[in-house]
């Protein structure tokens, strides 16, 4: 693997994100000697999707340039947005096989990888207090707002998702972690993580946060809103059938087909090396190859390319990285029986 410098380091960190809050704290740390370390909390509540991509292809560069990366397999924080506490094991039993299956995808070199059960240090008495001293500093309307994109609150909220972004905020701390990677949804979270870990004596951390992927239907890939969403476990039929149903008006790329194509698929290709191919019959021009994503929104844009014929070649493509989840499908289907019943 060849040696980057910080610089190099720094735009391959900075490669497929939203923002990076606190930028200048991690340029010093690239420039210094320290091991960084950084952690993703994923929730076992529904059934992941293929938007999981996102932050997978994150967690390999993260790998690539020398952090340590600790994927938090947050089993409380479920149950604190309402995954039944008599579930709660089955869940995360699915998401113990499956999410390390979806980064080994990405063809990151997984040595440096950690996987975290949250219940394993969550229930010390040292984070419990912890919990009670941000709980006497942190207003219900913060925790609220925090919580607002993330947690199902509902009409009338629980009062365990407005505990929910304090176990996050305190995760940074308790992971001994320099970072926290997440989606823009977890933008508010992550501010008030920053604001209040140093009112009870800890560190803020750099906040790194990728794009969410949009659903085919609608604006956000939702594992609760099975047309949204492309699963993990999904054979070739289905996908191609929910692509094709996917909403995509010719001319416009501001769907969740051209947002996968931009954020996950180029990037896998860039790095292979390879282009994008897609098949059409040569009454209708015959194939095209894509090296850059904006020679292909230009021909999306310019009516040159049918929504179909991208449809069609986006299903082969989601098929190829499910592959090797389909290979441990018995083992996954037995889980996800127990997980999802």
């Amino acid at each position: 693997m060849v040696k980057l410098n910080a610089e190099e380091k720094l735009e391959l960190i900075k490669r497929n994100t939203e923002e990076i809050i606190g930028e200048d704290e991690l340029k010093k740390l690239l420039n210094s000697e320290k091991k960084l370390t950084v952690y993703l909390g994923t929730a076992p509540t529904g059934r992941p999707h293929v938007g999981y991509f996102m932050w997978a292809l994150k967690v390999s560069d993260l790998l690539k340039v020398g952090f340590k990366v600790k994927i938090l397999l947050a089993d409380l924080h479920a149950a604190m947005d309402n995954t039944p506490w008599e579930i709660l094991e089955e869940r995360y039993n699915y998401y113990a096989v499956i999410i390390p299956l979806v980064i080994g995808a990405m063809g990151a070199d997984t040595k440096n990888l950690e996987f975290v059960k949250g219940s394993d240090f969550q229930l010390k008495p040292d984070y419990i207090l912890d919990v009670l001293k941000l709980s006497s500093i942190t207003s219900v309307h913060d925790c609220h707002k925090a919580a607002s994109e993330v947690v199902k609150l509902g009409d009338n909220p629980k009062l365990s998702g407005l505990i929910y972004p304090l176990m996050q905020a305190l995760d940074e701390e308790y992971l001994k972690v320099d970072a926290q990677l997440g989606g823009t949804d977890q933008r508010k979270i992550m501010v008030l993580a920053r604001e209040n870990l140093p009112k009870i004596g800890y560190n803020p951390r750099i906040e790194i946060l990728n794009p969410l992927i949009p659903g085919l239907i609608g604006k956000k890939m939702s594992s609760s809103v099975e047309a949204s969403k492309i699963d993990l476990m999904d054979l070739p039929d289905v996908v191609k059938e929910k692509l094709k149903k996917a909403e995509f008006v010719e001319g416009d790329c501001d769907n969740g087909v051209m947002a996968f194509l931009k954020h996950i698929l180029f990037t896998i290709k860039r790095d292979k090396k390879e282009k994008l191919i897609v098949k059409r019959p040569v009454k209708f021009g015959g194939n095209l190859e894509y090296s850059f994503y904006k020679d292909l929104e230009d021909d999306v844009l310019k009516k040159n390319l049918h929504p179909l014929d991208l449809k069609n070649c986006l299903a082969e493509e989601i098929s190829k990285l499910l592959e090797p989840i389909n290979k441990h499908r018995k083992e996954l289907e037995k889980l996800s029986g127990l997980a999802y019943k």
